[in-house]
């Protein structure tokens, strides 16, 4: 073997345990921990209308965000109503083998009577607004409502799952029994939820309609660009040839297949059916490498621009520009994956693991030529940064900007190809039409259908969770929480913050993200503006503990997913993940007691911003060492909890706690320095 060659330990699993990736593989996993990839099979004609219509729906999409100036009950019913039309023709009763062009009867039912309701609405919506409160008393728009909300839950389960359907349930039955106790009843509940600004079409389904789609939509050109292959590359050409080399590419590309990626199962399932072999066969345990794959997957969720399509929802729910969102969620993103990076390369450390062969790593100078593929990234980053066009405009444009570089990608492939010896013999018409390989009118085809498609878990999520926040609403739960936890902390800010956190981790737990940071900016966030915690710190605080709800036991998709790939116990992945994470359990604290590393604060400037970065650099490093127990050296107890109490300090903002917690580290550093060198001599 030679020096550059990898390490490899014998994993304690059979060799052939480590094999994984065939497309059969990755769909099993995904069809089983993602109930989005549960789907009906269409061929044939049948595949073609039903493409058609998701294509349909995506241009209708683009259409009314971008030009249409239609009544917003009018927009949000339709949009809805469509929904659920390619909703049922997307999702089968219940997960498992389907049947090839097949739709029971009782499908085709609900899928008419459900978007019927909706589409009611939407040529009723001037009789409505007219009618009011009198609605009540027509049950004919009772029962109408009902329906709709009901198929919206049917849909809801078969496209995202259960856990959010029981949350949503314990809050209707709570409203229900609010409600009829106080002399009113389900006509009113009906009224409030289906018909009025405070339920199915409030805040979650109009931010989606109006900014959600367009980016999800544009996600799928970028996608069909081939910008993931990018950022595998990229990280494998970055750090696969470091100690633990395939795991920091694992670390590496989830964060910048995150950038653009809504979904941690999805995530770890795509970029972990490549890392995680490669992490096992470099000598990792099957439960490390899932977790890792699991927790870098799921930091996807809270990294700009997109973080899981919640950024726009948090613009909309604090009130301040896009913009201002994604460049305060910047610097936490970073020390989580930075979290990740540290524990992984001390983990290789402590087994004495090295990288990959050189000579088996893409070059960098290739991947250069490419560089291009990141350029509707960058139209729409400036855009939306720059404030100077609105958010749907700059998704429109970026996704213009994505369909020429897939031409232009497709176009230079096949000038490199000529300059081989097995040449493309396509001729420019087939590569235009994407005919045999590359990007063409096909791929915009495709890309239409997929986020057509890829917008019904999101908007029935967003459904759900606009009904949940309703309940809240009209029964004055959210203020009946904000008193007991506020009463049980008294004065005890921590108390308080330790309660909303548990909120968090259980009301998310198998909830997507969108719907996810509904239900906790809705019910949570309130709680922690009443104590003064300003309302940015606050918001962000609940996403990221609703967030690692992918990763905490037992509801831990993500980890679970991850474990199915790496063949290890999904426990152990479950809790590996969740030390891995240990950023996304600390960093909201600091939110709370120093918002300035959101870059929150008067008098802020580049020296400061410089002086948090640095010091969070720093102590992210001594928590993940002292966690891991390795720092130059094997740790004892004492070591690891100065080293991790010096890098708390260091990391929450302050030249107080920045020179305890310097001093705390250096202290340890020096300690196993010296240790280190009594071993060698010894």
């Amino acid at each position: 073997m030679s020096e550059k060659d990898p390490k490899i330990i014998a994993p304690a699993e059979p060799a052939a345990d480590t094999s994984f990736g065939s497309a059969a593989d990755v769909d099993e996993i995904m069809r089983k921990y993602d109930r989005e990839s549960n789907t009906r099979i269409w061929e044939g004609k049948p595949k073609i209308i039903v493409s058609c219509i998701a294509v349909a729906f995506s241009l209708f999409c683009l259409y009314v965000t971008l030009f249409a100036n239609f009544m917003e009950q009018v927009r949000l019913t339709s949009f809805l109503g469509a929904v659920i039309v390619i909703g049922f023709l997307t999702y089968p009763a219940k997960k498992g083998k389907v049947r090839v062009n097949s739709m029971p009867w009782y499908d085709i039912v609900l899928m008419v009577v459900g978007a019927g309701a909706f589409f009611f609405y939407t040529f009723n919506a001037q009789t409505v607004m007219k009618l009011n409160m009198r609605i009540t008393k027509d049950m004919a728009y009772i029962i109408i409502g009902a329906i709709g909300m009901l198929v919206l839950a049917e849909l809801c389960r078969r496209s995202v799952g259960l856990p959010i359907l029981c949350v949503a349930g314990v809050f209707m039955v709570y409203t229900i029994i609010t409600l009829w106790n106080g002399g009113k009843g389900l006509p009113l509940i009906v009224y409030k939820l289906f018909y009025g600004d405070s339920g199915v079409i409030s805040t979650p389904v109009n931010v989606c309609s109006k900014y959600i789609v367009v980016f999800i939509i544009f996600g799928a050109f970028l996608e069909r660009t081939g910008i993931s292959d990018f950022f595998i590359s990229l990280a494998n050409s970055l750090c696969g040839r470091f100690a633990g080399g395939p795991a920091k590419v694992a670390v590496v590309s989830s964060a910048l297949c995150g950038m653009v990626s809504g979904s941690s199962v999805g995530n770890t399932v795509t970029t972990g059916s490549v890392t995680i072999p490669m992490m096992k066969q470099t000598g990792y345990k099957a439960e490390f490498a899932g977790a890792v794959e699991a927790a870098a997957s799921t930091g996807g969720q809270i990294m700009p621009p997109i973080m899981g399509a919640a950024a726009f929802l948090m613009a909309e729910y604090v009130g301040v520009p896009y913009s201002n969102i994604i460049v305060r969620a910047i610097l936490p993103a970073v020390l989580y994956f930075l979290g990740i990076f540290i524990a992984v390369h001390l983990e290789a450390k402590k087994l004495g693991l090295k990288g990959i062969s050189r000579d088996l790593l893409p070059r960098m100078k290739d991947l250069i030529k490419d560089t291009y593929l990141l350029l509707p990234l960058i139209v729409l980053i400036y855009l939306v940064c720059s404030n100077t066009k609105t958010m749907q405009f700059s998704a429109a444009v970026a996704i213009v900007a994505a369909i020429v570089v897939g031409f232009l990608n497709n176009f230079l492939k096949w000038c490199r190809s000529k300059k081989t010896a097995e040449p493309d013999k396509r001729n420019v018409a087939s590569a235009t039409l994407g005919v045999g390989g590359g990007f063409g009118v096909k791929n915009i085809f495709e890309a239409l259908e997929a986020g057509g498609r890829g917008c019904i878990s999101v908007a029935v999520a967003c459904g759900i969770a606009g009904l949940i926040a309703g309940c809240l609403t009209i029964t004055g739960l959210a203020s009946k929480m904000i008193n007991v936890i506020v009463g049980i902390s008294g004065s005890s800010s921590i108390l308080a913050l330790l309660l909303t956190m548990l909120c968090c981790i259980v009301l998310g737990m198998g909830v997507p993200t969108t719907a996810n940071y509904c239900i906790m900016a809705s019910a949570c966030a309130p709680i922690l503006i009443q104590m003064g915690i300003p309302t940015i710190a606050a918001h962000f605080f609940v996403f990221y503990f609703g967030i690692v709800a992918d990763i905490t036991p037992p509801v831990a998709l993500a980890a679970y997913a991850g474990s199915a790939i790496a063949k290890g116990n999904p426990m152990k992945t479950g809790i590996t993940a969740t030390r891995l994470a240990i950023a996304a359990f600390i960093i909201p604290y600091i939110f709370a007691y120093s918002p300035s590393i959101l870059f929150i604060g008067e008098g802020l400037v580049w020296y400061d911003i410089a002086l948090i970065v640095i010091s969070s650099i720093i102590g992210m490093y001594a928590v993940a060492a002292g966690l891991s127990g390795y720092f130059f050296k094997g740790m004892n107890v004492v070591e690891r909890i100065l080293a991790i109490g010096g890098g708390l300090l260091m990391i929450i903002p302050g030249a107080v706690t920045d020179l305890i917690g310097l001093a705390l580290i250096a202290l340890v550093a020096v300690f196993q320095l010296i240790l280190k060198k009594k071993a060698a001599n010894a």
